[in-house]
C-alpha cells in the first residue's frame, strides 16, 4: 500500500468532520480497516487527531499563506493543506517526507494543478514558521485552538482556571485501565503488566485505576479478552463507587452505551437483584452487550433500546434503589480524547442539551424509591449543564436533597463537584448525588 495513502485518508477524514459534521467515531474505524500495516494505521490516527486538535490554529495560519480562499469544490485540498501544516509545524516531521508525500496526495485527489500550490504553501510555512505562529497568537481561537464561544464560556464559568482547562484539552490523553477488582487485585494486575513489559502506575483518584506510561494495543494487555481489565479514564471510574450499589438492589443505568459504567456497576455488586441498562440507540446498545460478554457478565443486565426520558414506554412500575444518569452532554470535558468535538459543537447546543438533561431528570426521578439515590454525571465543564441545571431541579422539588460527595473529589459547586480536565491527569467530569426523601 502506498506510503501516501495515510495522508490521503487523514485529509478526507478531516474534511468529513469539518465540512460534513460527521463524528470521528462514526468514520474512523472503517477507514483504518483499509490498512493492514499497524504503522500506517497509527499515522492516520496521529494526523487526524492532531489536525483536528489544532484545527483553529492551523486554519488561521493557512489563511495567512493563501492569497485567496480555495473554492468550495476544493475543500479536500484545504483539509490536505491543514494535514501538511500539522506535520511541519506541530508534529515537526522531517520536511522532505511531509512535503513530498503531501504534494503527491494532491495529485491522487485528481488535482495535478494543485501540486505546485501545496508545495509552495508548505515551503512558505516552513520558512516563516516562527513569524506565523507569533502572528496568529493575537487571536484567542488560534492561540488556544478552540472556538471563540467555548473560550468565552470557560472564562465566564471558570475565571481562574480557563487557561489550564484549555491547555489540558490540547494535551494527548493517557491510556487508563480499570482493573476488575472482583477478579484480581490492582497490585497483582500491575505485576502482570510489568511481567509483560508494560509500565504503569496506580491512580490516587480511583482504587481500580492504572495509568499506562505509553498506550498499547488492548490485545497486548494481560487478560483483557478474559475481562480482567477495561479501558476507562480514572474520572469515569468514580461513577460506580459513588452510586454506592450493593447486592440485592435494583439499579437503573440510563443512557448506558457504550457500557463502561454498566460493567463497573456489575463488578462492584455482582449480586444485584437487577440492573436495567437503557440507551435509545440500538446499535450502541450492542456495544454494551459486547462489553458485558467480555467481562463475563453477559445476561446479567436487562438491556433496553428505549428513550430513558419516556418511562411509560419501558418501565414496569417497580422502583429503583439506585439510578445512574450519565446524561448526554457537550462532552467538553473529554475533548482531549475527542478533538472533533471542537468542530461539531456550537454555542447554541448547550441550552438545548441542558433542556434535554432536565427532561431526563424530571422523567427518572419518580422511578426512584424513597431513600434511594440518583447519581447525575456528565463529562462536561459547562455549568449550564451541571450545577446550574441541578439548582433549577432542586428548586422545584420538595422530595430531593443533595447527598454529599467526598471532599477530596474535584471542586465544590453550588450543587455537586467538578473534576476539571487535567487535574490528576484525568478527563473533566461533573458528579452530583441526589437522595429521595
Amino acid at each position: 500500500m502506498s506510503s501516501t495513502l495515510p495522508r490521503k485518508s487523514a485529509a478526507l477524514l478531516v474534511q468529513r468532520v469539518v465540512d460534513q459534521g460527521v463524528s470521528l467515531g462514526d468514520c474512523l474505524s472503517a477507514e483504518l480497516d483499509r490498512f493492514d500495516d499497524r504503522r500506517q494505521r497509527a499515522l492516520v490516527q496521529e494526523l487526524v487527531y492532531g489536525t483536528l486538535r489544532w484545527f483553529h490554529r492551523l486554519d488561521a495560519i493557512l489563511g495567512r499563506l493563501l492569497s485567496r480562499p480555495l473554492k468550495r469544490r476544493d475543500r479536500d485540498l484545504h483539509a490536505l493543506l491543514l494535514v501538511g501544516l500539522y506535520q511541519l509545524l506541530m508534529l515537526e516531521m522531517p520536511a522532505h517526507a511531509a512535503l513530498s508525500e503531501t504534494v503527491e496526495v494532491a495529485r491522487q485527489l485528481g488535482k495535478n494543478w494543485a501540486a505546485g500550490l501545496v508545495n509552495a504553501v508548505l515551503r512558505n510555512a516552513q520558512r516563516r514558521s516562527d513569524e506565523l505562529l507569533q502572528a496568529v497568537n493575537a487571536l484567542d481561537s488560534a492561540r488556544w485552538s478552540f472556538p471563540e464561544w467555548w473560550i468565552r464560556r470557560l472564562q465566564s464559568d471558570w475565571p481562574d482556571d480557563w487557561q489550564p482547562i484549555l491547555e489540558a484539552g490540547n494535551r494527548r490523553p493517557p491510556m487508563v485501565l480499570r482493573v476488575n477488582l472482583g477478579r484480581i487485585g490492582r497490585d497483582d494486575y500491575l505485576e502482570q503488566l510489568r511481567s509483560a513489559g508494560i509500565e504503569a502506575s496506580a491512580s490516587a483518584l480511583a482504587d481500580s485505576a492504572l495509568q499506562l506510561r505509553q498506550p498499547v494495543a488492548v490485545e497486548k494487555l494481560p487478560g483483557f479478552a478474559a475481562g480482567l481489565v477495561s479501558v476507562q479514564d480514572a474520572a469515569a471510574q468514580l461513577a460506580a463507587p459513588l452510586l454506592q450499589v450493593a447486592d440485592g438492589q435494583r439499579v437503573l443505568d440510563a443512557c448506558a452505551a457504550p457500557g463502561g459504567k454498566t460493567g463497573h456497576l456489575l463488578e462492584q455488586a455482582p449480586g444485584l437483584e437487577q440492573l436495567v441498562a437503557i440507551d435509545r440507540d440500538a446499535t450502541r446498545l450492542q456495544r454494551v452487550e459486547q462489553n458485558l460478554q467480555r467481562l463475563g457478565a453477559g445476561g446479567r443486565a436487562r438491556l433496553l433500546a428505549a428513550d430513558a426520558g419516556d418511562p411509560a414506554q419501558w418501565w414496569d412500575g417497580r422502583p429503583f434503589d439506585r439510578i445512574l444518569l450519565d446524561a448526554p452532554c457537550s462532552a467538553s470535558g473529554v475533548v482531549r480524547r475527542h478533538p472533533d468535538i471542537k468542530l461539531l459543537r456550537r454555542d447554541a447546543d448547550i441550552p438545548v442539551l441542558a433542556r434535554a438533561q432536565l427532561r431526563l431528570l424530571d422523567a427518572l426521578w419518580p422511578l426512584l424509591a424513597p431513600g434511594g439515590m440518583l447519581l447525575y454525571a456528565t463529562c462536561s465543564v459547562f455549568k449550564q449543564e451541571n450545577s446550574e441545571l441541578l439548582q433549577a431541579f432542586l428548586a422545584r422539588r420538595a422530595d430531593v436533597r443533595e447527598s454529599a460527595l467526598p471532599r477530596d473529589l474535584g471542586r465544590p459547586q453550588a450543587i455537586g463537584r467538578q473534576l476539571l480536565p487535567g487535574e490528576q491527569d484525568t478527563d473533566g467530569f461533573f458528579y452530583a448525588r441526589l437522595q429521595r426523601i
